[in-house]
């Protein structure tokens, strides 16, 4: 190996003991430790498969967690890439002051995720939240939001809209980047506004929705902070997430053999649903040249 190559690895080494130490190796711990029964005081003690024949045979609620998950990542996902796209779109256009609607469009995805959601527990008050005192002004009696079996998931989902402004961005990037003489061939062949969007807008635009969706597809099945602030995975576990009762069997029951079980399923649903997504692609994703 050349001194200039052990000078760089010299430079870049506190990030790689950082990773070894930090995430390497605790990824690799987990797989030992989800064929064990461990509560962190006492050494972990050998049970095999039991964590996960439990998972599959006894827990409901695994299931139950498993199903919210994916309900989330089936609606919040394609929800989010719409009002992405459909917002880009929008501030795209050629007029006056725009740059400043884009930068307020944006903001919203850079505050804490703790004081977003801690915003919308007060906005969905049932008794003074804003939400129930504009829904009333139309004569309209508000529902309990988060305290409602009914609707607190669908709350959750409404509140990830509020920070679509982060992939707004990026997709305006990749409008920027769609040739102008394209549209100015499909005006001059009388194709119209939708005719150009279908046509060249979202095919050209098709990489970058198929990066956001990719990655909001593994960030829904992750969901947790927004839940466990705003409901605790209530009521009557609503919205108990995947993440959420890994969560809870880890740190609450201190069963971290059965939660580091838990952990390698979310990871091997994640990579078959990535993998079926990216099997997809050529389908509908198209490249530049």
């Amino acid at each position: 190996m050349k001194k200039r190559d052990l000078t760089g690895f010299a430079f870049i080494s506190p990030w790689l003991i950082g990773f070894a130490v930090f995430t390497a190796a605790p990824f690799l711990a987990t797989i030992y430790l989800s064929f064990t029964r461990y509560n962190i005081v006492t050494p972990p003690v050998w049970v095999g498969s039991v964590n996960y024949r439990r998972l599959f045979t006894e827990d409901e609620l695994f299931w139950k967690s498993l199903w919210i998950t994916v309900k989330y990542a089936l609606v919040a996902v394609p929800l989010g890439v719409v009002a992405g796209v459909a917002l880009a779109m929008l501030l795209n256009l050629p007029l006056k002051g725009m740059a400043l609607y884009r930068t307020l469009f944006y903001l919203p995805s850079i505050v804490p995720v703790v004081a977003t959601t801690v915003v919308f527990v007060w906005l969905l008050n049932p008794q003074i939240g804003l939400v129930n005192a504009i829904l009333q002004r139309f004569g309209v009696i508000g529902p309990a939001w988060l305290q409602d079996t009914k609707w607190a998931f669908w709350s959750l989902v409404f509140m990830s809209l509020w920070g679509v402004g982060g992939s707004m961005v990026i997709y305006i990037a990749g409008l920027k980047d769609i040739p102008a003489q394209l549209y100015e061939a499909a005006m001059i062949d009388g194709a119209g506004v939708l005719a150009r969007t279908r046509h060249i807008t979202l095919p050209m635009l098709s990489p970058v929705i198929f990066f956001n969706l990719v990655m909001g597809v593994i960030q829904a099945f992750q969901y947790f902070s927004q839940a466990y602030i705003m409901t605790q995975g209530g009521p009557e576990n609503s919205t108990s997430f995947y993440a959420l009762y890994l969560f809870y069997r880890a740190w609450r029951y201190m069963d971290m053999g059965y939660a580091s079980a838990m952990s390698w399923v979310l990871f091997l649903i994640i990579m078959l649903v990535t993998g079926l997504i990216f099997r997809t692609h050529k389908k509908w994703v198209h490249y530049g040249g």
